[in-house]
């Protein structure tokens, strides 16, 4: 069958996948006639097409007829299982591109066609929302154009880095795991305000709104977060005796050392370590 320049198969539509979906839809970058998508359960299939007017269905193999980006978005555990069905059945006027969480692009060669061209990325939670970040990288087969449609479909879910294969396990530990970081944080401020006599419900839209203010001001206005602590921080008030206990804890060293262990752990379950 011929190749469909236009034609996206979402395979996998969760969270990430669906999320994929309405960015593309609502930017008008593709119609509903230009995307399908899988899934698992009958009742996902049916919502999806009632939801978005996409063409759905259970078959990943009939999704990936024609599709010129075939977006893998199963979970890492059910990705032998989904290229046992659609391996052989891929061509190199088609690209891949995996979004399965460390899952090597040579895990995924080996399964398909000799020249498939795959691109890598790690995408995190943010994108439901279209505010993410994903890094992005190429296999053996994939070149620029490769990467180019790959990174153009992902702009619809927030930002897009461009980084060699070998630096995905850091992007997974910064990023990928990254959200979890700020709702630990959060979760620690938000009791902290409950504590010092704040109702849960203030509390938590004081700590989230001051976070999410936080970050526009380092993306938007470009600063440096040491600039950024240094506008708050005044001679002997309040902040610099906050950011005393949190150096003392040793809060800094601690974000060293876990960020290297879920690049550690990343880097294991790349290897097939469970």
């Amino acid at each position: 069958m011929a190749v469909d320049e236009r034609r996206i198969a979402i395979l996998g539509a969760g969270k990430i996948g669906e999320a994929l979906v309405r960015g593309l839809l609502s930017s008008g970058w593709r119609g509903p006639d230009d995307l399908v998508a899988t899934a698992r359960r009958q009742e996902r299939v049916d919502e999806l097409r009632e939801r978005h007017e996409i063409h759905a269905t259970l078959s990943n193999a009939e999704a990936c007829s024609g599709a010129a980006l075939v977006v893998v978005a199963v979970k890492p555990q059910d990705i032998d299982a989904l290229l046992g069905e659609i391996g052989g059945l891929l061509t190199a006027e088609q690209t891949v591109l995996t979004i399965a969480a460390a899952i090597p692009t040579s895990r995924l060669e080996r399964r398909l066609a000799d020249g498939v061209p795959v691109v890598r990325a790690m995408p995190n939670t943010p994108s439901t929302v279209h505010e993410g970040i994903a890094g992005l990288c190429a296999g053996s087969h994939a070149g620029d154009e490769h990467l180019d449609i790959a990174e153009e479909a992902l702009s619809h879910l927030g930002a897009v880095v461009r980084v060699p294969e070998e630096a995905m396990d850091a992007i997974t530990a910064v990023s990928g795991s990254g959200p979890a970081y700020f709702a630990l944080l959060a979760e620690a401020m938000i009791e902290a305000g409950i504590l010092l006599g704040l109702s849960r419900e203030i509390s938590t839209q004081l700590v989230v709104q001051t976070m999410l203010g936080t970050a526009k001001q380092l993306r938007d206005e470009k600063l440096h977060p040491v600039e950024l602590r240094e506008m708050v921080t005044s001679p002997g008030g309040t902040t610099i005796a906050a950011i005393r206990e949190l150096e003392q804890a040793g809060v800094r060293a601690a974000f060293l050392n876990a960020i290297q262990a879920a690049m550690d752990r990343s880097r294991e379950l790349a290897r097939g370590e469970q």
